[in-house]
């Protein structure tokens, strides 16, 4: 029993200057500030924005600010950034990392990505590519073939869901 008491006497002398954050939802005026990277290019540089979603490993997620800090792995996938007044773009990634950092930052690193619109599912031939990628995915090819293949098919897939909801 003494030993509470002590750690109750210690707690109460704990200085009072410390303060604890609360987490709370995103007000309408709080931004994020987003930095969206390519290896050869930067698309955004700590530009404020209202929403990013994303396409997680462990599924699609909305950031917003005042998010919780984390790391989250990018499967091939849309990455949709909302400025103010809900207007919208879109680009395409292969894959990446998306990190939220604290004081409503967020950083995407991602391998290759474009901007949606550039692709045009009338003349971007994802459905003969995914056929030929689950082909050498399913052969008697070697492993780094079948696993190089079943990348490219995952990224179709995408490509192709991404297109058909545009």
């Amino acid at each position: 029993m003494s030993a509470l008491r002590l750690l109750s006497s210690a707690a109460k002398r704990v200085p009072s200057t410390l303060t604890l954050q609360r987490r709370g939802y995103a007000e309408v005026a709080d931004k994020i500030k987003l930095s969206l990277v390519l290896p050869h290019q930067t698309i955004f540089t700590s530009a404020d924005v209202v929403q990013v979603n994303i396409s997680a490993a462990t599924g699609d997620m909305g950031i917003l600010a005042n998010h919780v800090p984390s790391i989250e792995p990018l499967r091939p996938g849309v990455v949709e950034v909302i400025e103010s007044g809900n207007t919208s773009k879109k680009w395409f990634v292969s894959g990446g990392f998306a990190n939220v950092h604290p004081g409503n930052k967020l950083t995407i690193n991602v391998v290759e990505g474009a901007p949606l619109e550039s692709f045009a599912p009338e003349v971007w031939p994802c459905r003969a590519n995914l056929q030929e990628a689950l082909r050498v995915a399913a052969g008697n090819g070697s492993e780094e073939d079948k696993l190089e293949a079943r990348t490219e098919a995952d990224v179709y897939e995408a490509l192709q869901h991404a297109l058909s909801t545009k």
